[in-house]
Formats: structure tokens, C-alpha cells, sequence
């Protein structure tokens, strides 16, 4: 599980639609949009992935994403949670929201060691495909226009993308047919 902090895109376009200005004051610069937080949780053995755009990534939204995308694992035939696998982000090292939801969950919490990502590396693979394929792929216009591309993008990812690591197959092909 990681949280993955874009840019947010003002109406009208950001500069990927405008360009970027010649000069930039630093009121300008710090006059800014604000951010999105893409909350994502992949699966270990299938790479399916789950992930929301959310406001903030204190410790009770992620633990409250969390429920969510153990739900949504669930619906898929991902009743057992082993372990959830998170960097050492101060929402998931201090809060006892996520404690209490991974506990809920039967799961161990599994820290990986600080500067070392690469621990985390499938989701961390995933948020890199998640920028390159889906929020800067195209030019939006809105944030909204992104936002509203996200589920149509996942479901893409999970059921059609096809995964090297998975011999050319999408994350659903992993998953059991049979209920």
C-alpha cells in the first residue's frame, strides 16, 4: 500500500495544456492548486490493484482506504489479507487507525526499511505506471476530467493490460473463475 501525491490541475488547463510560463515570481509559484492523493493497494501474488483519489493521507483516510480496497479485493475472490506491505510514512508508522484497521483485517503490518523502496517495489512499479499511463498520459483540462479517468483506466489495468512479470497476462488472470 502507498500514497502516491500529483499535482492538482487548475480549470482551464495546467501547463502541459499552456505551457510553462516564461518567468515565474515566487507568489505565483506558491500560489499553486493544492495536490490529489492517489491512495493504491496491490495485490502481491495477482497484481491486481485498487486505488482512490483522495484528500489528504493522514492515518484515518488511509486506514479507511484500506477497508475499502479490502473490500474491493474481496468481490474478487482476495478473501485473505497476510500482510500489508507500506513504506514508514508517518500515517501508517503512528496511527492507530491503521493499526486497528490491519488488525481488523487478521494482517500483519510489514514496514519496509527506511530509503529503501525498492521493498515496496510492486506498488511502487504500480504508481509509475499509474503517472505514466493514466495521469500524464494526456492533456486534461480539468481536474476533474483526470479524476473521472481514473476508473475506467483501472479497470483497464486490471483486466486487459497485460503484466511481463505475469507472462503476458492482465492481474485478472490470475484470480480463481470459480466462487
Amino acid at each position: 500500500m502507498d500514497v502516491k501525491k500529483i499535482g492538482r490541475i487548475p480549470d482551464g488547463g495546467g501547463w502541459k495544456a499552456h505551457g510553462r510560463p516564461t518567468s515565474r515570481t515566487y507568489v505565483r509559484k506558491m500560489a499553486g492548486t493544492g495536490f490529489d492523493y492517489v491512495h493504491s493497494a496491490v495485490d502481491d501474488h495477482s497484481r491486481l490493484a485498487y486505488s482512490e483519489i483522495l484528500s489528504d493521507e493522514r492515518g484515518s483516510t488511509c486506514a479507511a482506504f484500506l477497508g475499502r480496497a479490502a473490500t474491493y479485493f474481496a468481490g474478487r475472490g482476495l478473501t485473505t489479507i497476510e500482510r500489508v506491505i507500506t513504506d514508514n510514512h508517518f500515517s501508517y508508522r503512528r496511527s492507530a487507525a491503521v493499526a486497528a484497521a490491519i488488525t481488523s483485517l487478521g494482517a500483519m503490518h510489514k514496514f519496509i526499511r527506511p530509503h529503501c523502496p525498492w521493498q515496496n517495489g510492486k506498488v511502487e512499479r504500480y504508481n509509475r505506471t499509474l503517472q505514466t499511463e493514466w495521469a500524464y498520459r494526456q492533456v486534461f483540462t480539468t481536474n476533474d476530467a483526470r479524476t473521472a479517468a481514473l476508473a475506467p483506466w483501472l479497470e483497464h489495468y486490471n483486466n486487459q493490460r497485460r503484466h511481463s512479470a505475469l507472462g503476458g497476462q492482465p492481474p485478472i488472470s490470475r484470480l480463481s473463475t470459480t466462487s
